[in-house]
């Protein structure tokens, strides 16, 4: 389920400050560049801002406040209102959302995206690539709609990916509407940001994948245990 073969090679200290950037950030994820900054100095790293911001910007991390989202805009992109601020969830199918977010491995890191149901808390379908090009992205989606039908909302953030084209085309083909997080508005897709917490301190900070290939046989078994055991009630996850 990863769209290329091998993670880009990394400079070996930019992996140890991605990683404690990383690790932080999943604690904190309210932490912009300045306090990541302080965080790195109280643990022995003296690091200027502008490598922080870049390692951020290289991971499609932003703290919680207005600025640039997980997955970078594209002005020319046509960007859809946010539709689910007081929206009861009373089913399943009613709304889908999709985030992207950094998995790091031993020698280099990969992007993991996933597409959920907001009333089951399920994971529908996941891919894994070392870019964040808007293909796996597509890829996951086409999956959802082939395995679970289609929602009849789904919600994204205004990353690229998800204002492209090929991904909006495929929600309005099914005749879904598009719903798409305020700038800045992390708390609109929160469901995600709960399940990249859960992944990160359930399975690949014990775990610590080494390649593509153990992430993806880690996460096929961490999502089934997710899915089924982790928090649903069995009423929903049966």
């Amino acid at each position: 389920m990863y769209a290329q073969q091998k993670p880009k090679p990394v400079d070996e200290l930019d992996l140890l400050h991605s990683r404690l950037i990383d690790a932080q950030y999943t604690r904190h994820p309210f932490y912009g560049t300045r306090r990541m900054v302080v965080f790195l100095e109280t643990v022995g790293h003296i690091v200027n801002r502008k490598r922080v911001q870049r390692l951020m910007r290289l991971m499609g991390l932003a703290g919680m406040a207005p600025g640039p989202n997980t997955s970078r805009s594209r002005p020319e992109h046509k960007v859809y209102p946010y539709l689910l601020r007081g929206v009861p969830i009373v089913r399943p199918n009613q709304v889908w959302s999709t985030d992207i977010t950094y998995i790091r491995l031993a020698h280099g890191f990969v992007y993991l995206v996933a597409v959920i149901d907001w009333y089951s808390r399920r994971v529908l379908s996941w891919r894994i690539s070392n870019s964040m090009e808007t293909v796996f992205c597509v890829d996951c989606l086409e999956d959802a709609l082939r395995t679970y039908g289609k929602p009849e909302i789904f919600n994204s953030d205004q990353g690229s990916q998800f204002t492209s084209a090929a991904f909006t085309g495929a929600l309005e083909r099914e005749g879904i509407v598009i719903s798409m997080d305020g700038r800045g508005q992390v708390f609109d897709n929160i469901f995600v940001k709960r399940l990249w917490r859960n992944v990160k301190h359930e399975d690949v900070y014990l775990k610590g994948y080494a390649t593509m290939g153990e992430l993806m046989i880690g996460l096929a078994a961490y999502f089934v245990f997710y899915n089924h055991a982790s928090w649903c009630p069995t009423s929903l996850c049966a």
